[in-house]
Parts: structure tokens; sequence; C-alpha cells
């Protein structure tokens, strides 16, 4: 008897949270007089192509975008959320940057107790953020990043000589993975002092922790970008327990031993230590009390961030320009005879040499246009605010989308979209383009803090390669790409493979 009075309750618990989702959830927008797109389903709204992995978040949102982007914003529904998709550059403005004080949050998933890996500066919200930004801010600078320099070039060099054999075989290599390689070395180097020796262990400790971080269901992921209340009351991290020790571990270790043997180098590690000695760095006139310097767990987080935000960030950016450029033999060539040009003049790869490669700089932001790291931008409403030049009044807790992938694919502002063309990223082409209609690195005071530094890593690794070798598309390599669903970024099934061999 009892049992069957329980199975009665749970079906009127279901009967009435279906009702509620559909006459009150999904009526939202209606109400408002906002335009949103048809069919929400209880209870993941209209996004169960996402959830379901069969549809990548960033594929979807251009979908959507392309469809009804002729409304300056309209709604959807993720999960029991409303979404307002902003499909209009002076919106996205307006959220980004003119209104912050409203849109200052992204909404996502961090826990810092359960979870102490979300507790860096891409998650943390309020007051932590705004702090944790004052803090690193200084840490990438021109000056910081040029110090930098010389460690991504040597492995750079490394990254070059590891494809000798390769090259002199013909051979075909699947080049996402030599770049992951390449970046998580990088990473490692800069962010955590360490030589993860990644270009010749593929299959070492380092590799595959950061493997698995990538390893993430396409339920949490979509729990983390649009409902992540639900992992909070249900205490689920995001990130493994192993990884979570694998990273607490190893950057406490290192720290430890900077500590013990007096060792001070030029990286990201080092000014996290000044961080939490003294709370700023060397040469800085922000003096601080004890309550500002970062924790063990803060540091450790920060630079788990830098090695998230980088590592395959970079990876993909530079194997869909070599994807691009071995399809577009002349644009190939031209870029080469840049890097020959510049080369000779400096006498080396410099870090001035890097910056006066201004044909490569449009190669990877015409790469970062068709294929953005970061496919959508996510704010949640942090103050009830009427958009201004609208008359769409957003509650607070109202989550924002903004469709970077769709933006950059728009043939209304990128003529012919699917063309590889790094001349819509000279002077004159910029300039008739409104600047919101470009954001790999998003936009306003949220802007990726590491932007100069991603650009640094993939144009060293692009500048070693091509000085050397010749890319050409093996045909293992699928046209058009297929974009993995269970991806946050731009994933590919089955990977880019290409045929490289030795400049003649």
């Amino acid at each position: 008897m009892m049992i069957f009075v329980t199975l009665i309750g749970i079906f009127i618990g279901v009967i009435f949270i279906y009702i509620y989702f559909k006459y009150v959830t999904f009526d939202f927008w209606r109400k408002r007089g906002v335009f949103s797109i048809e069919k929400p389903v209880v209870p993941t709204g209209n996004i169960t192509a996402v959830i379901t992995g069969k549809v990548q978040v960033g594929v979807y949102f251009q979908d959507i975008y392309m469809k009804y982007k002729h409304n300056r914003a309209f709604g959807i529904y993720t999960f029991y959320k409303p979404n307002l998709v902003i499909a209009d550059p002076n919106l996205i403005r307006i959220v980004l940057t003119k209104e912050f004080e409203s849109f200052h949050d992204r909404g996502f998933y961090c826990n810092e107790k359960i979870d102490p890996l979300t507790g860096h500066l891409f998650l943390l919200s309020g007051k932590k953020w705004r702090t944790m930004r004052t803090k690193l801010t200084p840490t990438f600078t021109s000056g910081k990043i040029k110090q930098m320099f010389t460690i991504v070039k040597e492995i750079g060099n490394e990254l070059a000589k590891s494809l000798e054999n390769k090259a002199q075989m013909r051979d075909s290599i699947e080049m996402k993975d030599m770049f992951s390689r390449f970046s998580t070395d990088v990473i490692m180097s800069t962010a955590f002092g360490l030589n993860s020796k990644c270009i010749d262990q593929p299959n070492n400790a380092y590799r595959i922790q950061g493997k698995k971080t990538l390893k993430i269901n396409s339920i949490w992921i979509a729990l983390f970008m649009f409902a992540p209340q639900i992992m909070k009351f249900f205490s689920i991290p995001i990130t493994y327990r192993s990884i979570t020790n694998f990273y607490m571990n190893m950057f406490r270790e290192n720290v430890e031993y900077r500590k013990t043997h007096n060792i001070i180098k030029h990286d990201f590690v080092n000014l996290l230590i000044q961080l939490m000695e003294k709370g700023y760095l060397d040469n800085d006139n922000n003096k601080t009390d004890e309550e500002t310097k970062l924790t063990m767990a803060e540091a450790t987080a920060q630079s788990f961030a830098f090695f998230i935000a980088g590592f395959e960030t970079s990876a993909a950016t530079a194997t869909f320009a070599l994807y691009e450029l071995a399809q577009n033999e002349n644009i190939q060539d031209k870029l080469r005879e840049e890097i020959d040009e510049v080369l000779i003049k400096y006498g080396d790869l410099t870090f001035d040499a890097l910056n006066d490669m201004t044909y490569l700089h449009k190669v990877i932001n015409e790469s970062m246009r068709k294929y953005p790291s970061v496919p959508i931008l996510s704010r949640i409403c942090t103050e009830e605010i009427v958009l201004p030049t609208t008359d769409i009044h957003i509650p607070k807790g109202t989550l924002i989308t903004i469709p970077v992938l769709g933006i950059h694919r728009d043939p209304a502002i990128y003529p012919d979209p699917d063309k590889f063309d790094p001349e819509r990223f000279c002077e004159d082409e910029i300039k008739k383009r409104h600047p919101y209609e470009f954001l790999p690195f998003g936009g306003g005071q949220r802007k990726c803090i590491g932007a100069r530094y991603g650009y640094m890593q993939i144009k060293i690794g692009l500048v070693c390669l091509l000085s050397k070798y010749k890319f050409t598309l093996h045909p293992r390599s699928k046209k058009p790409l297929i974009f993995c669903a269970k991806f946050p970024g731009l994933g590919v099934r089955g990977g880019i493979h290409f045929i490289i061999e030795p400049r003649k």
C-alpha cells in the first residue's frame, strides 16, 4: 500500500512539474512580448539536441541565429530557464560593455568548496572575480609575456624537430594531437614551471590528465553552462577528483620546491607565488593586506585555468589554420614567404620578429573567425534592467547567449563565409565591420585576459613548422569537417590528418 501511495505521489508530482513548465516557465517570453522560438520540451526546453549530444552547442546556436537573426534578440529555454539570444552587434556591445554592471557574470557552474579547481578567473563571479582580475591583469602585460617568449620558442623548435622523420617519409600525421602535446609542454613550463615532455612522450601523466579534462558527458556540459544550480544542489563536481588531486599536488610540490631552493623563473608560477606571499606583484604599487593574498588552492585554480584555456584552444586554432593553409597553397606560400623575409631581417625568431609578421596575424584571425574556440559567449543578468534601445525587460537571473560562431559565419557580415580569406583582416576591412562582430576572445571587461599569450603561442608553433615543412591535406581528413557534439568547443571527429614534407 505504501509503495502504491508513493508511486501515486510521484506521478502527481511529475504531472505538476510538466504543467508548470508548459504553462508557466515556457510562457515567460510571450508574457514579455519577446519573440521566442517554437516547441520547448519538458524538461530540456529548446536544447534537447545539445543535451543528447546530437548537435554541438555552438552549431546549435549558429543554426537558430541564422534562422531568427532578423530579431535583434529572441528568446529560447535552456532547461527550466529563459535564455535571451542576442543577435545584434549593438546589443552585444550593450551587454558586454556599456551595461556591464548588469551582466558581469557568466552564470556557469563554480563551487570552490567541492570543486576547488573551478575557483578561477573564467568562472568566478561578482566581487571575487573583480578582485582576482585586478590581481592577475599585470601578469599578462607585454613585458611579462616577452619574458616567457624564450621558453615557448624552445618548445616550438622541439615540436619542429620531432616531425623530421615524418617529413622525410612523407607520412600521415594527425596535427591536433601534435599541437596539443606542444601546447601542453608550453603551458606546463610557463604555468607550472615543469618540463612535461609530452612532445616526446605522448602518453605520459601530463598528457593523460590533459585529455581527461576534456572528457565530460554532454549532459554535464549542458548543466554546467545552463543550469549550474542543479549541480550545486546535488554537490556534483565538474572536475574529476583524480584531476583535482593531480593538479593540486603538482602545483603545491612545485611551489614548495622553489621556496626551499630559492628558485626564481620568469613564468606564471613565479607571479602566482608573489600573489600568495604578498598579494601583489613586484614593482606593483598596489599594496595589500593579508586577506587579499591568494591561498594555495586559489593559485592552483588560476594555473589550472591557464592550462585549460590555453592548451586546447591554442592547439585547435593552430590545427584549423594548418587545415586551411593545406587547402590554399597560395596562402601557405605567401605566409611562408613572409616568415622567411622576417627571419632574415631579424636574424632569428625574436619577440619583435614575431610581432612583425602581419600576414601571420591575419591568418590566425581568419582561423579564429571560421573556427572560434569559444563558439558562444554567456552572461547572466545580475541586476534587473530594460535592455537599452529595446523594450525588453530582463529580470535578474536571466541567461544571455551570444552566438559567436553564427556571427562569424554570417554572410551578411563576412561574404562567402566558408572561404578562407586572411585579407578580411586588413586594416580597411576591419574598419568596415562593427567591432563586436569578431569575438574570438570575448569582449568587454571579461574579455580573455590571456589573448596576447595565446597569439604568441600559436604564432610560434606555426612559424617553427612552416619555416621547415610544407603541409598538404591527407585523404583521411573529412571535408567539410564534422564537429564533435559532445564537446563544448569545436572538436573534430576523427581528427585532421596531414601529409608533411620538408621544404624544397
